[in-house]
């Protein structure tokens, strides 16, 4: 079921956005009256699912999930209609209009990408406001991964900053340390404050750690209300509903503590008091080498922390949309930055679907799919910006260079660029997915 709900919002949320791109370009064709043969929701290879016929536009839905695509006449696109081309220009076609009209043709998509993304992030703050919990009120201070531990963070630290400069949103606290190329942080362990270098040689385990390298410390409590498809513990005969008290005689504080003590016990038996209809009982579990139980627990912080929540009107909220998707833009574009920087290793951490999918969270929750959806439009807009051949930035490059030279690629060149940009684009979707497979086989996902 969780892969389900998953699955459905990551092709409505997809489909949105491949709508939108499309009839970017699709309206700045009709403005300045270039015919449009094909407008298509998905790839439509051989046979589509659905179609139509409307004026001189064929409408329809393909049944390749891969994106979707406008045919405009007379342009070199991926339908690479070489015949038309071989036909003498007319008056309706696309390579028969002045290079500034194409320019605003080829960057429909990414603007209208971008304007749907700060609608969405307007309205999600018009309607739910934005909240977020100030790092300065994590009272219990923080809980680390391994990776984390190996920077020199502890379970229990409290960030004060991060490169001399205060992180105001908890959330924010790891994309200032990786995208920002932080140098140090200062955290307050046990009253005392403490400085922590941040050494260029960890910056590719961090991208690479799948688990939370920073993640809010927070008391224990353990309610049995779920189990993970291979559980330790459904084996061993608990229940939804059973409370875990105790591992091995030993009570907690703090969840990380229980984690803990799970990890170090690896392929070996424990015993879990559990409380169940009021009644104490002791279970083994051998927990496997994975050192987890495989449980799905209570998981409820409201009243635990001080939130900090804005309430936004109308007018207010569209600058703050504005805002929040000039930050998000920016993140994205130092994501760029790391990937092609060799010594981060990040294109090990590229993703594809499933990646994308597992983002979405596994109840349907309207405030997240629309916050995510108008990230996603983001990464669309950045993605299809690049000046690689076959992407809309690749015909902008070439119209840039057809502005500023006044002399037009060839058609055969044109051509020969559209085949070696789909041979790039197929290789990154075949390396993205091929790694999502790997996780996955790894259990990473």
């Amino acid at each position: 079921m969780v892969f389900l709900i998953k699955a459905a919002q990551l092709l409505l949320s997809l489909s949105i956005l491949v709508i939108i791109h499309e009839f970017g370009h699709f309206i700045f064709s009709k403005a300045f009256k270039c015919r449009v043969e094909k407008f298509y929701l998905f790839f439509d290879p051989w046979f589509s699912l659905f179609k139509f016929q409307k004026g001189e536009t064929e409408y329809g839905i393909g049944w390749l999930p891969l994106g979707g695509y406008v045919k405009i006449s007379g342009m070199i696109d991926e339908s690479m209609d070489k015949e038309q081309m071989k036909l003498p220009a007319e008056p309706w076609e696309f390579r028969s209009k002045p290079s500034w009209q194409r320019l605003i043709i080829m960057i429909g998509g990414v603007l209208f990408n971008l304007i749907l993304a700060i609608v969405l992030y307007s309205a999600v703050l018009f309607v739910w406001g934005d909240q977020y919990l100030p790092t300065k009120n994590a009272k219990y201070g923080i809980a680390v991964s391994e990776t984390g531990k190996e920077m020199g963070l502890r379970n229990g630290d409290k960030i004060i900053s991060v490169d001399g400069k205060e992180v105001e949103d908890f959330n924010k606290v790891v994309s200032a340390i990786i995208l920002n190329g932080a140098k140090t942080i200062e955290v307050n362990r046990n009253e005392e404050t403490i400085i922590i270098p941040v050494k260029d040689e960890i910056i590719p385990k961090l991208l690479k750690d799948n688990k939370f390298i920073i993640s809010l410390r927070i008391p224990y409590a353990c309610k049995v209300i779920g189990f993970g498809k291979d559980s330790p513990a459904r084996d061993a005969g608990l229940e939804i509903g059973d409370e875990i008290l105790n591992v091995n005689g030993f009570g907690f504080q703090f969840y990380d503590q229980f984690t803990d003590t799970l990890a170090i016990s690896k392929g070996k038996t424990i015993s879990v008091l559990i409380k169940r209809g009021g009644i104490e009982k002791t279970v083994p579990v051998n927990i496997g080498v994975l050192g987890v139980l495989g449980i799905q627990r209570e998981y409820n912080i409201v009243g635990l922390f001080d939130f900090k929540t804005i309430n936004y009107g109308f007018f207010e909220s569209i600058p703050a949309g504005i805002s929040k998707g000039y930050y998000a833009v920016g993140n994205y574009l130092k994501q760029f930055k790391l990937l092609f920087a060799p010594e981060t290793k990040a294109y090990e951490s590229l993703g594809g679907f499933i990646a994308i999918g597992n983002i979405f969270p596994s109840v349907w929750d309207w405030e997240s799919f629309w916050n995510l959806t108008a990230f996603l439009s983001i990464i669309l807009a950045v993605m299809n910006i690049l000046p690689i051949p076959a992407l809309d930035g690749g015909h902008v490059l070439f119209l840039l260079f057809e502005i500023v030279t006044g002399r037009k690629p060839s058609d055969k060149f044109l051509e020969y660029a559209q085949i070696v940009g789909m041979v790039i684009l197929f290789s990154l979707l075949i390396y993205a997915n091929g790694n999502d497979f790997w996780k996955w086989y790894q259990g990473k996902f």
